[in-house]
């Protein structure tokens, strides 16, 4: 999949009104650093490659992606851009509003970034009428099925899970080096007073090293299975 494609849907207005769907999804990525060997943008290709395998199993209108989020963590690294907590907070509102108008009631967030705090309680406020995915159950469910090595604590950026989504679904996108990059910092007591410089040099929390595409595809996988549970929650009529 060529990843400059991840940011666009090629559908027309003839087909969002012929799949009449009930439920959107939008990716919300990031541009923060990623270490030395994935790119900016990691956060936001993984949102939108989990997107797409949703789209292409269950009947979702498929959105192009939040591209910058919350990564105030990241600042000290250069390439990282971030938004506030309360611009991305009315950037979802206004989408979800917008598609109400359209016909669209329900609106699914697939977070690809865990600093986006915020979308939990955008989430909240909706009464049903958001999702946010994927969940603690699911991410856990994902990893055991795909022989995640690393904690999910551990693994917390351009780790085990990230790189080998990547390596799966756009391993033009990793750089050489991971496989010499591991870094664990699994006591964090201040991460969000100090950010993410105050416990690695590289950027990288987790170990890449144990990635593998095979591991990718299996995440990407069970993900989407998952996800079937969200669909039925938010639209029991849908199949």
């Amino acid at each position: 999949m060529d990843p400059l494609r991840l940011e666009t849907t090629t559908d027309t207005t003839i087909d969002a009104r012929n799949r009449a769907a009930r439920v959107a999804v939008l990716p919300v990525g990031s541009f923060e650093q990623h270490g030395p060997f994935l790119p900016l943008a990691t956060d936001t290709v993984i949102a939108c490659t989990i997107a797409q395998e949703i789209a292409a199993a269950h009947p979702v209108q498929l959105l192009p992606p939040v591209t910058i989020s919350c990564s105030h963590e990241h600042a000290a690294w250069a390439g990282t851009v971030s938004i506030s907590a309360s611009t991305l907070y009315s950037v979802v509102r206004d989408i979800a509003d917008s598609l109400r108008l359209s016909g669209v009631p329900r609106l699914v967030l697939v977070n690809g970034h865990g600093g986006n705090y915020v979308l939990a309680n955008i989430v909240q406020e909706s009464l049903g009428g958001m999702a946010l995915f994927p969940g603690l159950p699911e991410l856990l469910r994902a990893r055991a099925a795909a022989g995640l090595r690393t904690s999910i604590d551990t693994d917390m950026h351009a780790g085990e899970l990230e790189t080998s989504i990547l390596l799966h679904a756009h391993p033009e996108l990793v750089k050489a080096g991971y496989e010499t990059a591991d870094s664990v910092a699994d006591d964090r007591p201040h991460l969000l007073t100090l950010g993410v410089a105050a416990y690695t040099t590289s950027g990288v929390i987790g170990r890449p090293s144990l990635a593998s595409a095979a591991k990718g595809k299996a995440l990407l996988a069970s993900l989407v299975e998952s996800f079937a549970g969200y669909l039925t929650a938010l639209d029991p009529g849908e199949p």
